[in-house]
This record gives C-alpha cells, sequence and structure tokens, in this order.
C-alpha cells in the first residue's frame, strides 16, 4: 500500500472512532432507551419489626418508577400522618408550650373566649375569663411567661391538653367526633392575630428547642412540667426518602396547624405544597383569625372538619386528588387513592383504609386502628412498635366487638369491617 494510501485509511479509521465516541456520548441510557429494562430502586435501612421492611420494599419496588417502567404514568401517592408517625411526641404539643412559655397567646377580640371556638363550653369561656381577662387588653399577648400569667398559663393549657378546667368542668360539647377535635383545632385558632409566617418563626424556635432537649426532657409550662423533647423518627425519614426517590408522591397530612407541620416537614424532605394541616381563614392584612377553613359540604360552615378521621379522607381527597364538594367526603375509586398510608391513632382510620395497596400502623395501644390492623382482613395492615420508647403490650384484649369504634355523637360501638361483620376482640402481638 501506498504511503498516501496509508494516510487515508488511518483518516477515516480515525473519523470512525470519533463518530462511535459521539454516539456513545450521547446514547440514551439502557432504562431509556429499553423501556422496562431492569433498574434500582431505593433499598431501605433496617430497624423495622419483623418483615415490614421487606413488605415496604416490595411497595417500592412494584410502584417505583423502575418497575415496570412507565415514565408518562400517574405517580403513586403516599400519605403520612406527622405526629407520632414520623416523630415522637406531638410538635402541636411543643408549639403550645412554646407559645405560652413565651408570651405569644393574643387576648380574644372584646375578651370573649368563646369567640376562640364554637364549641368551648360557657364554664370553660367563664374560667378562660376570670384567669386571664384582667392581664392584657383585647388583641394583644398575654403574660403567659410571668408570673403574674401563670395561672392563665395553666387555664389554657388544662382546656387544650384535658378538654376540662382546671376545676374538672368539660371545656368543649357539640363536635362530631368523626370529623373534629376541639382541642386541636383550638391550638390553631389560638393563633389569631399573628401572620403565617411569624407562626412558622415560633415553630422554627420550638423544633430547635425540642430537638436540642435530651430524650425524656420536661419544661416549665404555667406552673406545671410538660414535655419538652421530639425526635424525628430514623426509619420513617429513611422510609421518607426512598419513596420519593423512588418516583412517589409523597405528603403530610395532619392535625396540627399548617405552618407548624410545614417548618417540622422541611426536616425530612417534604415541601409545604405536600403538607395538608389545619388551615386558618385570614383578614386582607394577612393575620390569621380563629375562624378555620372547611371541606367537602361544610367548606362554608368551616369549624366543623378538620385533618381528623373522616376529615383526614376529605382534605386528601380535595388537596391531593382535586375532588371537590360533597364528594371529597368519600370514598374514591382506586384509581384515586393513595397506594400508602401511614398513622398511629383512631384520627388516622379513614385515610389509612383508603389506601389500596399497603397500610403501616405505629402502634400506640389505639382501640380502632389496632383492632383493624390486627384484623388485617384484607392482607394490607402491617404494624410496627413506636420506634423510640415503644409501648409494653397491652395486657387485656382491645375491645373490638364492643367498645372500640366511636361513632358521630360520642357514641361507642363495636368495630366493623366493611362488609359489615363485627371484629372480635383483638390480642397485642406487637410490641
Amino acid at each position: 500500500m501506498s504511503p498516501r494510501a496509508t494516510t487515508r485509511r488511518l483518516q477515516a479509521l480515525a473519523a470512525a472512532a470519533i463518530t462511535v465516541a459521539a454516539l456513545v456520548a450521547v446514547a440514551p441510557t439502557a432504562e431509556a432507551a429499553h423501556p422496562g429494562a431492569p433498574c434500582t430502586t431505593p433499598q431501605l435501612k433496617t430497624g423495622w419489626y419483623g418483615d415490614n421492611r421487606a413488605r415496604l420494599q416490595q411497595l417500592i419496588d412494584r410502584y417505583g418508577r423502575c418497575t415496570p417502567y412507565r415514565p408518562a404514568r400517574t405517580r403513586p401517592v403516599a400519605v403520612f400522618d406527622w405526629d407520632n408517625t414520623v416523630v415522637k411526641n406531638d410538635v402541636g404539643d411543643a408549639t403550645m408550650f412554646w407559645l405560652l412559655r413565651n408570651s405569644r397567646i393574643r387576648q380574644p377580640a372584646h375578651g370573649d373566649w368563646s369567640a376562640t371556638s364554637r364549641f368551648l363550653t360557657p364554664a370553660a369561656a367563664g374560667a378562660l375569663t376570670d384567669a386571664c381577662g384582667a392581664l392584657a387588653r383585647p388583641g394583644t399577648p398575654l403574660p403567659t411567661a410571668a408570673p403574674t400569667g401563670a395561672g392563665c398559663a395553666d387555664e389554657i393549657n388544662a382546656v387544650y391538653g384535658t378538654a376540662a378546667t382546671r376545676t374538672g368542668a368539660a371545656a368543649f360539647t357539640g363536635w362530631d367526633r368523626r370529623t373534629m377535635e376541639p382541642g386541636y383545632a383550638w391550638l390553631a385558632q389560638l393563633m389569631h392575630g399573628w401572620t403565617a409566617r411569624e407562626i412558622r418563626g415560633f415553630a422554627a424556635a420550638a423544633r430547635t428547642e425540642n430537638l436540642a432537649a435530651p430524650l425524656g426532657a420536661t419544661q416549665q409550662v404555667g406552673t406545671g412540667r410538660a414535655t419538652g423533647w421530639v425526635r424525628y423518627y430514623d426509619q420513617q425519614r429513611d422510609l421518607i426518602d426512598s419513596l420519593r426517590k423512588a418516583g412517589f408522591d409523597v405528603w403530610i397530612s395532619s392535625a396540627s396547624p399548617q405552618p407548624v407541620v410545614e417548618v417540622w416537614a422541611e426536616g425530612v424532605g417534604i415541601d409545604a405544597g405536600h403538607v395538608i394541616g389545619i388551615r386558618n381563614t385570614t383578614t386582607r392584612g394577612g393575620t390569621y383569625t380563629s375562624r378555620l377553613q372547611g371541606c367537602g359540604s361544610v367548606a362554608d360552615d368551616a369549624d366543623t372538619m378538620i385533618n381528623y378521621i373522616d376529615g383526614k379522607r376529605c382534605w386528601i381527597n380535595e388537596e391531593i386528588f382535586g375532588v371537590r364538594g360533597p364528594a371529597a367526603e368519600r370514598i374514591q375509586p382506586a384509581a384515586r387513592r393513595q397506594v400508602f398510608a401511614a398513622g398511629d391513632s383512631d384520627t388516622d382510620i379513614s385515610f389509612l383504609r383508603d389506601a389500596t395497596a399497603l397500610r403501616l400502623v405505629v402502634n400506640r395501644n389505639k382501640n380502632e386502628v389496632m383492632c383493624r390492623a390486627y384484623d388485617d382482613s384484607d392482607g394490607k395492615w402491617i404494624v410496627n412498635p413506636m420506634f423510640i420508647e415503644p409501648k409494653k403490650q397491652r395486657t387485656s384484649p382491645y375491645p373490638c366487638s364492643t367498645t372500640g369504634y366511636v361513632d358521630h355523637d360520642g357514641t361507642a360501638g363495636p368495630v366493623r369491617r366493611g362488609d359489615t361483620t363485627v371484629i372480635p376482640d383483638q390480642t397485642d402481638t406487637v410490641y
């Protein structure tokens, strides 16, 4: 071969090599080039009870973006309760205690405590007026952090925490037990006069204190002591992170105030747009009122339905799936429901039951939710002990066949399956 021919051949080979390299550089991944090709879904860390980790991993592997690979599909939805499900202890409580310790609760307009909740009894309104009425002008902060305001702090804390006055009189009356918990709602209602931004600042300060405090710490609130610490559950943080990496649309549904949960949810990578908390109405200036936003058929009668039992179903249907009006209060077709749900209490039972693939219950010895979880009539329930300071085994069976269910009017009765058959009493086996 002549030198000129050799040169031309070498140039051709070099050009071919460049072309191949360029093709490799811009070639799609095997997953993109071959839909259905294997890829790796996130793997959960250890720390789960029994086969719960394997069951959760199966959920991720089945519904995650890898198996089957469908880029244009609707993202599977996962919904978590917050307090005592994702964290140990209650961020609403932590915020209430911070508000009292820092004098951030305002005297009601016109000094009328009954205006803070339609369910507040005259006895409670009177007790609050007696304890707090002379301490501040209407609309201004009460000095609950000062010795002079300790009695006021004690009365507010009693009504909030025990649903009774310090003398034992009932604090609330007349609410629907399947859509409202007036004590939970009252925390949000006592935030009147502040903006959402200011409340987020209060919640952030409380978060810093409670995460820094040692496990078991208490704090002074009024003349008494209250829980002073909160912790994220590492296992739940990992589960949420894995679900999000696998393409799930992850939401938080909580009966704590919206801006409070927004602050805490940042710690597990959930943005404010994926948080459903108790939501106040606001003035034109942006400050909170003592009225709450509504859902479903009571959207205009707002103070009667929060994220509580059936109310959680309504808010999830509206905010996540776009169902409006009375239909939001009803169970939706499977395609318009979450595939996974996690909770710890009877307050979570409706949205847990709506989950189509798997339901995780953190065992806090709550009657109805444990009756349904242990009955496991469709094989989709898993139970895990609390990850920090788990409850001991309940010594008596859950009263599923007699009083495990609480009806709208507060009447206790048997827990029934979807086909109306009664669930027999259940033994506590996961602890």
